[in-house]
């Protein structure tokens, strides 16, 4: 059967750097398909994992690395860090050539940094991956842009509609956004990716990114605990005494060293807290909301299926919001997309969602319908807070729209010009 590219959405974002920088280095969580992206856009590639030329290959780099990067440009360096020499060689072209998009460079976060002599700032530009988006995965329509809000707070939205059921929005979670669980045939196939991933991340990538031994059972309880308090204020102090309770002593530092490896990892995430005020340094909350990078690792975490969620969807509202935050992320890249949360003075909002010229959206996530009344309350709350802020400082801005996403089937306005969007139309 022949292969079958699924376009990314960062394939835009890729072709654009190529023509800015000498090098781009892709990187995000494994698995979430960038050799695959990054053979579309190069001409050659060199393939370090290659059973019957990798050993070669790690000589060659040892002894004159420059003569590894021989191929056509763009040259696709696949799993570059076996051969940590190959980064200095790149920068190095990159100087004496002085042309962009010569190199694309892939691989895992396992890199041994005392073979590389230069950060490569100015020559190599880093460009985060992450997980397919429903759009990506073909299971959002995509009938309505995120972006365009920004442009058209009065985009007409009334009347579109989502294709996906409760029941396909939930698998889709559980299953997540990885590349090869769409080429499986049975259900249950797919949602065996991301427990695989659990494992790999427990039983081996804990150790191997630093070569420092760490216990699998601590791994898979911390990630455990962080899946129970996914999109929540949870403290880590809080974390650490659950996990306590549970299975037994675990100490401050080791909590901490652990939640540090599965960062660089690119398993879990903080999203931060936000203030109407840019140029403040002041949080208004210290507290970060934990997510994963997929919500499909939060699934595989706590060891449940979609028929659990079937039967508590309240638990699966906070899978949900985990989910909304990966595909803003994948949907916002491109115009260096952050997330925030807001929650201060009585008034909370899930999601601030920030562009680089400073414009941003007020967002609630509501799985079902029956939640939008609160949500609209929390946002007009907020909006009544940032403009109350306003009085007097001119730096503040208003937000460009309000919206709240839901898992529903239907699209619609509402009176206060707040957008009701189901996340099966977003794009």
């Amino acid at each position: 059967m022949a292969f079958e590219y699924l376009p990314r959405i960062i394939d835009d974002e890729l072709e654009e750097y190529l023509e800015m920088v000498g090098a781009v280095l892709l990187e995000g969580p494994k698995w979430c398909g960038k050799t695959t992206t990054g053979m579309q856009h190069s001409k050659s590639v060199l393939k370090l994992q290659d059973s019957e030329l990798s050993e070669n290959y790690i000589r060659w780099s040892n002894i004159d690395a420059k003569r590894l990067l021989e191929g056509e440009n763009p040259l696709l360096i696949d799993e570059w860090q076996l051969a940590p020499k190959l980064w200095d060689a790149v920068r190095n072209s990159v100087d004496e050539r002085n042309e962009e998009g010569l190199y694309i460079l892939t691989g895992s976060t396992v890199v041994d940094y005392s073979q590389i002599s230069h950060t490569g700032t100015g020559r190599i530009h880093r460009v985060l991956m992450r997980p397919m988006s429903l759009y990506e995965s073909g299971e959002s329509n995509g009938k309505i842009s995120i972006l365009d809000l920004f442009k058209n707070p009065d985009l007409d939205i009334d009347g579109i509609r989502s294709d996906l059921s409760m029941e396909d929005l939930i698998f889709a979670a559980c299953r997540g956004g990885w590349p090869a669980s769409l080429k499986k045939k049975s259900k249950k196939a797919q949602l065996f990716v991301a427990r695989s991933y659990i494992d790999h991340i427990c039983h081996t990538d804990v150790s191997a990114i630093d070569n420092v031994g760490r216990d699998p059972t601590k791994v898979r309880n911390i990630l455990r605990s962080y899946a129970r308090n996914v999109s929540t204020l949870a403290s880590k102090e809080k974390m650490v005494k659950d996990i306590n309770t549970e299975v037994g002593k675990l100490g401050k530092t080791t909590f901490y060293d652990y939640l540090n490896v599965l960062k660089r990892l690119f398993v879990i995430e903080d999203i931060p807290a936000w203030s109407p005020n840019i140029r403040s340094n002041v949080p208004i909350n210290k507290r970060s909301k934990k997510e994963f990078f997929d919500p499909s690792l939060a699934v595989a975490s706590l060891r449940v299926n979609p028929e659990y969620f079937e039967n508590d969807l309240k638990t699966f509202g906070f899978v949900f919001e985990n989910l909304c935050i990966r595909d803003l992320k994948v949907y916002t890249n491109k115009e260096l997309g952050e997330v925030f949360y807001f929650n201060s003075d009585n008034c909370e909002v899930d999601c601030i969602l920030q562009l680089a010229n400073g414009d941003y959206g007020l967002i609630e996530f509501k799985l079902g319908y029956n939640g939008i009344e609160k949500g609209i309350n929390n946002l007009l709350k907020l909006r009544d807070y940032i403009e109350k802020k306003k009085e007097g400082n001119p730096d503040i801005r208003s937000p460009s729209f309000m919206a709240i996403i839901t898992g529903g089937k239907l699209a619609y306005t509402d009176v206060e010009n707040i957008k009701v969007i189901p996340i099966g139309c977003l794009r």
